[in-house]
């Protein structure tokens, strides 16, 4: 991917302030598959978070482990962004 068009939509989003413009934005640039997935990822980095099992996760969300084993590896980092906006977000 080119490095200077992933920077540029990351500004972008970075420089959005309204929360009903990014939904609005959100809805735009993603089809309704891509959003409700992002939506279900943020669930699972969530609950994983607070430590309930990959299993009951799979169960709440309908979604598969592989899913959430995806999850689970990024939040082994614990440096990366997912802990750095969990912390944001409390």
């Amino acid at each position: 991917m080119n490095t200077k068009y992933r920077q540029e939509l990351i500004n972008l989003f970075a420089n959005i302030k309204n929360p009903q413009l990014m939904g609005e934005f959100l809805e735009d640039i993603l089809t309704p598959k891509e959003f409700e997935e992002i939506v279900t990822r943020w669930q699972i980095i969530k609950q994983l978070s607070k430590g309930v099992p990959q299993r009951e996760i799979a169960k709440n969300l309908g979604t598969s482990i592989a899913t959430i084993t995806r999850g689970s590896r990024e939040l082994r980092d614990k440096k990366g962004g997912f802990w750095k906006v969990l912390k944001i977000k409390k």
